[in-house]
């Protein structure tokens, strides 16, 4: 039967209370064997302090003593046992619904044909899609010529969603996007999940690649059963890419490089992926049309037995009086140091 209230993790290191009874009798027993040693025979008892250069302590000081011990054992004790109360209800990672994003945050995302740009309104479809699912679990891939994880694929979306406002452009340490190597990063991230999961792949990205053979690597992950989704971000007209100190890039022939949306390349993209493409707009269209698109099964109702529970550990309040109890022997001064 499962606890549903207070319980100890480790109720076994209960056992060691077993020790203070002895501890208090042995305690006792050397103190009366110590009254009658015969090294009283030599000296009287306020002399032997003088004799032996130990002082023998009054029996309130011995038994207060052990009472302070006594004390902080039961509290380490009860620490080690674990005390825990309240819990969580967490659900098992089943197969199901796995959707993982690849952000395009090469230099071309900072453009600004779509406001303010076009890395900040991706964040933001990611922000809707966060904010509208209800069933998949969902990863974070940023790339541009090197793919970074934010985040695997999980339930914990929160994760996804305070990790947004420091993406950046400026996070590339090397200019240009290589998608193929985004893909082999999710490829690998995916192949971890549940045999039976279904898995789908969102690429937000303006397309401004040039790379031979993504449409045939984007195949090759569809034939292992991953969906290919593809949302743009920008527009047909483009505009100028700015630097990194605030100006303009510019090409070998000193023009101002402008970026345009490849949609006939991200299409084809989709296409490949046997997935579906959508314009990044303002309204909730084109976030309600990828999330159906990402749902390839349908979600199982709630089961018990898909669930865990996490108990919240609560030793810690046992450990704070005790090192406060410590504390006092570590400033203790040493009797020969005072004297000195």
């Amino acid at each position: 039967m499962a606890e549903t209230g207070f319980h100890f993790a480790q109720p076994w290191w209960l056992s060691a209370l077993l020790v203070l009874p002895f501890v208090a009798w042995w305690l006792r027993r050397s103190a009366e064997r110590a009254a009658h040693a015969p090294i009283h025979l030599y000296a009287d008892p306020h002399l032997l302090p003088h004799l032996t250069g130990t002082r023998e302590l009054q029996p309130r000081e011995r038994w207060g003593r052990f009472a302070l011990w006594a004390l902080m054992w039961t509290l380490g004790t009860l620490a080690l046992a674990g005390p825990r109360w309240d819990y969580e209800e967490v659900h098992l990672f089943e197969p199901g619904n796995n959707l993982l994003i690849l952000l395009d945050i090469s230099r071309s995302m900072e453009t600004a044909d779509v406001a303010p740009t076009r890395l900040v309104r991706a964040k933001q479809e990611i922000q809707d899609l966060l904010n509208q699912n209800r069933t998949l679990r969902i990863g974070l891939i940023a790339f541009a010529s090197i793919p970074h994880v934010v985040a695997p694929v999980t339930q914990d979306t929160q994760t996804i969603a305070n990790a947004l406002p420091a993406l950046d452009t400026r996070l590339a340490q090397l200019p240009g996007s290589r998608l193929v190597n985004a893909l082999d990063r999710a490829r690998t991230l995916l192949a971890a999940l549940p045999a039976d999961s279904a898995k789908s792949l969102l690429l937000i990205s303006d397309g401004d690649f040039d790379e031979p053979g993504l449409s045939e690597a984007v195949r090759k992950l569809a034939a292992q059963g991953i969906h290919f989704d593809v949302l743009g971000v920008g527009t047909s007209e483009g505009g100028p890419v700015p630097d990194l100190r605030g100006g303009l890039l510019t090409g070998s022939d000193g023009r101002t490089i402008t970026s345009r949306l490849n949609e006939a390349l991200l299409q084809g993209l989709a296409e490949a992926g046997h997935g579906v493409y959508r314009l990044a707009d303002y309204k909730d269209d084109d976030t309600r049309d990828l999330l159906e698109a990402a749902t390839l099964k349908p979600p199982k109702a709630a089961d018990s037995e898909g669930t865990t529970r996490v108990w919240n550990e609560r030793f810690y309040l046992l450990t704070i009086p005790l090192m406060l109890m410590l504390l006092p022997l570590f400033r203790r001064a040493h009797p020969q140091r005072k004297a000195a």
